[in-house]
């Protein structure tokens, strides 16, 4: 007899802006000087699927996977959180998600996503809001 309160469900973008969130994320590892596996693994996708990646940076767009919508979500957050934390460091914004951090025990941010999937992507990027005070 009660009413149930509608359930928000989250949408997943357009094509056209998959398209956009696809050539952000390939120009985004390009600047990070990623490994393909590196890639892969922060889209949570298998070593089999270097294809995809190949697709995004022609212009495909992202699959309309609620998943992988978050995984853009947190990559072009922590990008966001680098540039502000390191402005005049390129170097260091470019460089981080590969380098060894004592924040994650001396494993790099890749690497912790490598280990823990979209948890481990949440993980990096609320470390660099707690860098940035938030």
């Amino acid at each position: 007899m009660g009413i149930q309160p509608e359930l928000a469900v989250p949408t997943v973008p357009n094509r056209e802006r998959r398209v956009v969130l696809a050539g952000a994320l390939s120009k985004l590892f390009d600047l990070w000087q990623l490994t393909t596996g590196d890639r892969l693994a922060l889209l949570g996708m298998s070593s089999e699927n270097r294809s995809a990646l190949q697709r995004y940076s022609q212009g495909e767009p992202l699959a309309p996977n609620r998943d992988l919508m978050d995984r853009a979500g947190h990559l072009l957050g922590i990008h966001k959180s680098l540039k502000l934390l390191y402005p005049r460091n390129d170097a260091i914004a470019h460089g981080w998600m590969a380098a060894r951090n004592t924040k994650f025990g001396g494993y790099s941010p890749v690497d912790v996503v490598k280990q823990y999937g979209l948890p481990g992507l949440a993980l990096v990027r609320g470390t660099l809001d707690a860098m940035r005070g938030q």
